[in-house]
């Protein structure tokens, strides 16, 4: 169980998180991680379908 001091205490991030975070590069990701990121970007990328715009007008109007 936690008091309510605990609650107020801030904890430090650890000595070089930050760094190694910045460290990550491209050819560092698993080939997996890659895969999923282009998957990710090709679904952004696509066209919102007609029926979905027409949707989203009739809702707009509604307002």
């Amino acid at each position: 169980m936690t008091s309510e001091q605990d609650k107020d205490v801030a904890v430090p991030p650890a000595e070089g998180a930050a760094s190694t975070a910045k460290r990550t590069d491209r050819k560092e990701r698993p080939e997996w991680a890659t895969g999923l990121r282009q998957l990710y970007d090709s679904v952004v990328d696509e066209d919102i379908p007609d029926q979905f715009k027409d949707l989203l007008s009739q809702l707009d109007t509604k307002n």
